[in-house]
């Protein structure tokens, strides 16, 4: 990936499937999950500034929602490294130029949290591994860790534990419908599946998968419903995460946009190639 002066992709994830294999202790839920990231994701850009002084600023957003900067994951992700590291006059000025929506099962806070964790320990000439940044991220949400992996991954535990995958390159049409999903109701419903039974790659290559989540997401936001119903006009449509959004995949990019041409203007979309891995750097181009 070619270097644009500290400007760094934060990219979106799909979950191609996510099974519920029961609940833990902790409250918290055992997964199995495929990570497909993308080409497409938030830009986050970063200075050094001095004496301490954390500043966040939104200078484009095209998710149509209103974007939190007080207590934005963001930030969260800066002084959580600060403070790992005891040196509070660590500073820094981060722009952010907003594309993936909130709510959408994206993943966009929590890449845009691994992006800062991995950006301020260069800049700020830490030196801490990739190995201790995922363990700070799965402290901000059990997603980071595999965008700070940056690489596309079979997920288990939580989503922390991740075997990093080669996909076969495809292109996806993603759709977010006009609603945001609350990740906690669709965990905390009584009719949410947790009893799913492990599986195996073969399993999934030969479609012996779902998401768990698509059924109870389905009943209580009907947009949701209305996208999935939609989409699989083009083929298989599925939910990433616990949604918003929903996604197909095409062979190549023409067709995928041809789809987009005909979205509904209710609903929001963009196409994006998977990738394997954003090695060697994250930064944007």
């Amino acid at each position: 990936m070619q270097v644009r002066a500290n400007a760094w992709l934060a990219p979106a994830k799909l979950n191609l499937f996510l099974h519920i294999m029961g609940r833990r202790e902790d409250g918290y839920h055992e997964l199995q999950t495929l990570f497909q990231l993308l080409d497409v994701g938030d830009t986050l850009r970063f200075a050094v500034t001095p004496r301490g002084e954390l500043q966040l600023h939104l200078i484009a957003n095209s998710t149509g929602q209103l974007v939190p900067l007080a207590d934005n994951l963001i930030l969260e992700a800066a002084r959580l490294l600060r403070d790992h590291v005891g040196n509070p006059q660590l500073g820094a000025e981060i722009q952010l130029e907003k594309q993936l929506p909130m709510g959408g099962g994206l993943g966009g806070g929590s890449s845009d949290a691994a992006t800062t964790l991995l950006a301020l320990n260069q800049l700020w000439e830490l030196g801490l591994t990739r190995q201790e940044l995922q363990a700070l991220g799965l402290q901000l949400g059990a997603d980071v860790p595999v965008f700070i992996g940056g690489r596309s991954a079979w997920g288990e535990g939580v989503g922390e534990k991740l075997e990093p995958v080669k996909l076969p390159t495809r292109w996806y049409l993603v759709i977010t419908p006009n609603c945001l999903v609350s990740t906690a109701r669709i965990f905390g419903h009584e009719n949410l599946t947790r009893n799913t039974r492990a599986i195996k790659m073969a399993d999934f290559l030969a479609g012996g998968s779902r998401n768990d989540c698509e059924s109870v997401t389905r009943n209580l936001y009907p947009e949701v419903d209305k996208a999935l119903n939609w989409l699989s006009k083009y083929g298989p449509a599925r939910m990433t995460g616990t949604g918003a959004s929903v996604f197909a995949d095409f062979p190549g990019e023409e067709p995928a946009r041809a789809a987009l041409s005909a979205l509904p203007d209710c609903w929001r979309g963009f196409v994006a190639q998977g990738v394997n891995s954003l090695e060697p750097s994250r930064d944007a181009t």
